[in-house]
């Protein structure tokens, strides 16, 4: 099974893919897509297997979306964000439009994409304009059921000096290591919980197999 893993980061959501392909006994093959050269390095470190790929994810998707099975996308969110919005709202920082992007993925995805795909995204600050299943703080789009429950882990975090090492705590991984440019807060706090995505790819790959056995069976 090919998968595509745009906006890798460090692999929040990937985390736990393993297990599951272990337990429905098939191969998976990742090819991971990420711009911050530093992110790209460190997720390759973690997951040795993946083919990681450092580019623009949004082009990305357009010209190879066709290659996968399965495509997992989360693109950036803070220009979409409540956080955001009061902050311009209050004069903290500018004024600026929301990042539509990830409109324009899921609309590809909804209509020329084969197989089965999740656009991952933060609550946003206005009533989102394609439908999605809000699962906590975040949103989702996909073009399968989702379970009411992604993970029963949650952790409260606020901002701090013991933030980063929390979140470390939290998603198993030593952000510490990372060496870029991007506030290593800001990348901790956007990783997806590896339960949530472990859950939805689980969902994803049983839907495939019911079809693929069904499909067996006609012949």
């Amino acid at each position: 099974m090919k998968i595509l893993n745009l906006y890798a980061c460090l692999g929040g959501n990937r985390y736990k893919w393993d297990e599951v392909a272990k337990e429905a006994n098939i191969d998976i093959h990742v090819t991971a897509v990420e711009l911050d050269t530093e992110l790209a390095r460190l997720y390759q470190e973690r997951f040795p297997n993946d083919k990681v790929i450092v580019a623009d994810a949004h082009k990305y998707l357009l010209d190879h979306y066709k290659l996968y099975d399965y495509v997992w996308s989360s693109p950036p969110c803070p220009l979409n964000s409540n956080a955001r919005y009061w902050s311009s709202k209050g004069g903290k920082c500018n004024v600026e439009y929301a990042d539509l992007r990830l409109y324009q993925e899921v609309i590809l995805l909804e209509k020329y994409f084969d197989g089965k795909y999740t656009v991952e995204n933060v609550v946003s600050y206005y009533e989102p304009l394609i439908r999605a299943n809000k699962r906590g703080r975040h949103l989702y789009w996909t073009n399968f059921n989702l379970p009411n429950i992604l993970s029963n882990r949650n952790i409260q975090i606020g901002a701090g000096k013991d933030e980063v090492k929390k979140l470390c705590e939290f998603h198993e991984y030593d952000f510490y290591k990372y060496g870029g440019d991007q506030r290593k807060d800001k990348i901790a706090r956007n990783l997806v919980d590896y339960e949530a995505g472990k859950t939805i790819l689980q969902t994803a790959l049983g839907i495939i197999i019911e079809s693929n056995n069904k499909q067996l069976t006609l012949y």
